[in-house]
């Protein structure tokens, strides 16, 4: 009995460092959202002036952004691909009057993103929620 517990513990640990496990730094850099999950109105009638944009620093351990009009910043809570967007988070209150259910559907839908994935390419930037995709960005 001892000895599988031993089997099945080295068996977890090894799933969990493996080898293909990518680099938090593959999120250094600035995203563009092209994709939002649940408007019924065109993503281009969401953000006609800006698409908002998501910057990830982490050596300082930071996140930032613009939501199309106002910007955003706050401390970059990762684990593996665990992500955290719930915390506290210093934002700008410019009054726009283009877009503002896309800047209102921006910021509630990243309240609710769990986790992250990046392709292999390196060149898209996945949000999710559970197994469903919330967000998409491309690398600027």
């Amino acid at each position: 009995m001892i000895l599988l517990c031993v089997v099945l513990a080295s068996c977890t640990s090894t799933k969990s460092t493996s080898s293909d496990a990518k680099p938090v730094t593959q999120l250094d850099g600035t995203w563009e959202l092209n994709y939002i999950t649940g408007p019924r109105i065109a993503f281009q009638g969401l953000y006609p002036e800006q698409k908002p944009e998501v910057f990830f620093d982490t050596k300082q351990n930071l996140v930032s952004g613009n939501d199309s009009c106002n910007l955003f910043s706050s401390e970059l809570k990762l684990k593996a691909s665990a992500i955290d967007f719930t915390g506290p988070m210093a934002m700008t209150k410019k009054m726009c009057m283009e877009g503002q259910e896309g800047q209102q559907l921006f910021m509630s839908t990243i309240n609710k993103i769990d986790h992250y994935e990046v392709s292999a390419d390196g060149k898209t930037l996945t949000f999710k929620t559970g197994d469903m995709a919330m967000m998409r960005f491309t690398k600027k």
